[in-house]
């Protein structure tokens, strides 16, 4: 009792310590750990977890009719109520997803439209009918995108006191736009070509004669479905340089799938982070210069065909 008095603990446990020395020596009186061990009395069980994790990665929160855009801690515990009945704390389900290694990332954007069998059509059979074809020809296989760049594109971030946003960029009031179309191969090739004015059917027939004029082996050339592409005077002229060219569709709804989509992103990030240009001629410039630079650095190129979506062609 009087050790009880001097510690501040009460006889009991002052009894249980005692008792522990005497059975096990001073050993048993270093610090433990306290609480519940882990894994102990939670409130899932782990088929009822490894239930919850794979609805989470296999559907969107819209496919199981639940009124969320994105898996957020409040869907997930709407999921975990409505799946099992148990309602959790808010903050209960952010520790379940951290134990789980589940992070807020992101999202890949995906168009309704696209179909998830034309996609695998492409990835097991349609594109490596055209990569055996092109090594079967001696021909070379081109990715080919166009895409617009406009002196208004700002992107980044700018260091200022918390709270107070930054204005460190004045944009001219007048919006500049220039149009270019590029291809790219695994091998690290660029060829490229930018255009003052709209994209149209000449242009782009333009294009390709620079594309077999570079070269003497046929180009199997792989673009999107853009209308421009499909019209009667590209057909024509297709039909008449099929020894030279050969021109083959992505699925509809499918930039992830195109290579030279990582170029254009490359582009358009370098462009945004330099002071903006407020005149055509200068954004051209800046323009060129970035091109040239990719075009003499095919090391660069061979990276776009790392990234997991687009390796399949690398």
């Amino acid at each position: 009792m009087e050790i009880a008095g001097d510690v501040g603990l009460s006889h009991t446990t002052v009894s249980r310590v005692v008792a522990r020395y005497e059975a096990e020596g001073m050993a048993a009186l270093a610090p433990r750990r306290r609480g519940r061990r882990a894994g102990e009395q939670r409130a899932l069980s782990p088929e009822q977890e490894a239930a919850i994790q794979r609805l989470i990665c296999d559907k969107r929160p819209e496919q199981l009719k639940m009124d969320f855009a994105l898996w957020s801690r409040a869907a997930v515990m709407l999921l975990i109520e409505r799946e099992y009945g148990l309602r959790l704390h808010v903050r209960s389900v952010g520790k379940y997803l951290s134990r789980w290694g589940f992070t807020p990332q992101k999202p890949l954007q995906r168009a309704y439209e696209q179909s998830p069998q034309a996609v695998r059509e492409w990835l097991d059979d349609t594109y490596p009918g055209i990569a055996a074809r092109a090594k079967a020809e001696g021909g070379e296989i081109h990715w080919g995108d166009e895409t617009a760049l406009v002196n208004t594109d700002v992107r980044g971030r700018s260091d200022a006191p918390k709270g107070k946003r930054p204005v460190t960029m004045a944009i001219g009031g007048t919006r500049q736009k220039l149009s270019m179309i590029v291809s790219v191969t695994n091998q690290g090739k660029v060829r490229w070509m930018i255009i003052d004015g709209a994209f149209n059917h000449e242009k782009l027939i333009e294009f390709f004669e620079s594309l077999i004029r570079d070269t003497d082996r046929k180009v199997f050339l792989i673009l999107d479905n853009l209308g421009v592409h499909h019209c009667k005077p590209v057909k024509a002229w297709l039909a008449e340089h099929t020894g030279q060219m050969e021109l083959f569709y992505l699925p509809s709804y499918s930039p992830e799938l195109n290579p030279e989509e990582r170029l254009n992103a490359d582009l358009k990030h370098v462009i945004s982070r330099k002071v903006p240009m407020r005149t055509k001629a200068k954004l051209l410039a800046a323009a060129k210069d970035h091109m040239t630079i990719v075009a003499s650095e095919p090391h660069r190129v061979k990276a776009y065909f790392q990234d997991p979506r687009v390796k399949y062609a690398a």
